[in-house]
């Protein structure tokens, strides 16, 4: 089993996610995205490598390690109110600290992760596992936050590579999207849902999306939820 997974950002009305580029400049847009968050609830969030490390406190860890580390999953806590979950495949994220406005870290790896970084990860009091031996296995990595630490609703809180990968292997079951009255009009600029050149031809297999909700809100934004039904994986 996974847990159900909302994707939840705030955009400009043409997609754009990176609020100090909008105009007329946003006031609101950060604290519109939490006051959202937590009405939406979860037991946990997720973001990419590139929006976790905006979180981090630490320097690069030391570089050698003075013993080897199974590639088990290591886990600080357990039983928290939430987990914030970041996707790290190749260990780049030196953290300085255990828990994100008091969530405790868990980080996403692979098995190609150097025993130095896990060192790191253990002296921050970072919790992690493995989802993929090269690449992460997304399918995988929320089955085991299913099954070992009882996370049955996630929300998907970008970026917009991290929320398009999910979007095109079927993992999201609802978007909730706040459109402020703003715009960003330029090619390129990150979006909410994002692909490599390599990945911009796959699409995501969505076979139905019903409206559950919309709400007009304070200053002109519109919360849009979407329920999707995605098509069964080919076994």
């Amino acid at each position: 089993m996974k847990p159900y997974v909302v994707c939840h950002m705030v955009a400009s009305i043409d997609g754009r996610i990176l609020h100090s580029r909008w105009r007329p400049p946003a006031r609101d847009g950060g604290d519109l995205f939490e006051r959202l968050h937590a009405r939406i609830g979860g037991d946990a969030w997720l973001v990419g490598r590139v929006t976790g490390q905006e979180f981090a406190k630490g320097q690069a860890y030391d570089p050698r390690a003075d013993r080897t580390f199974p590639r088990e999953p290591w886990l600080a806590r357990r039983e928290a109110a939430a987990y914030g979950v970041v996707l790290d495949a190749h260990g780049k994220i030196a953290w300085g600290r255990a828990d994100i406005g008091g969530d405790p870290i868990i980080v996403v790896l692979t098995g190609q992760v150097c025993d130095a970084h896990l060192a790191g990860l253990r002296q921050d009091g970072v919790s992690y596992f493995f989802a993929g031996e090269t690449t992460l296995d997304l399918r995988s990595a929320l089955e085991f936050l299913d099954r070992e630490l009882g996370v049955k609703r996630l929300l998907l809180e970008g970026g917009g590579h991290v929320n398009g990968e999910f979007l095109r292997a079927g993992l999201i079951d609802e978007i909730s999207l706040a459109i402020c009255p703003a715009v960003d009009g330029a090619r390129g600029a990150p979006s909410v849902f994002d692909s490599s050149e390599r990945d911009s031809q796959l699409r995501a297999p969505i076979s139905a999306m019903s409206l559950e909700s919309c709400e007009v809100l304070e200053g002109g934004a519109v919360w849009l939820r979407y329920r999707l039904r995605n098509e069964a994986p080919a076994a």
